[in-house]
């Protein structure tokens, strides 16, 4: 699950400007992007592997860059067609 909040920070902790649907009690991983910045950075087209980044999937297999033709083709490289 991925949500955009916007917060104020009161010198000790973030204060969401609105409601936030998020399940109490519960542990969050937050990033935290100054809006100062975030507007400034949009000016700039964005750089390709962030890009890639935000589209990507872990799905779990460890050796996919090496089995590529083994998991996409059910085939080793070493093998004939």
């Amino acid at each position: 699950m991925i949500k955009t909040l916007h917060a104020i920070f009161d010198g000790k902790v973030l204060r969401p400007e609105g409601s936030v649907d998020l399940d109490v009690g519960k542990h969050y991983v937050l990033t935290v992007e100054r809006t100062i910045e975030a507007k400034a950075s949009r000016k700039q087209p964005p750089y390709p592997l962030t890009q890639i980044l935000d589209i990507a999937t872990d799905v779990g297999v460890d050796d996919l860059s090496t089995r590529h033709d083994w998991y996409a083709h059910g085939r080793r490289d070493d093998e004939k067609q």
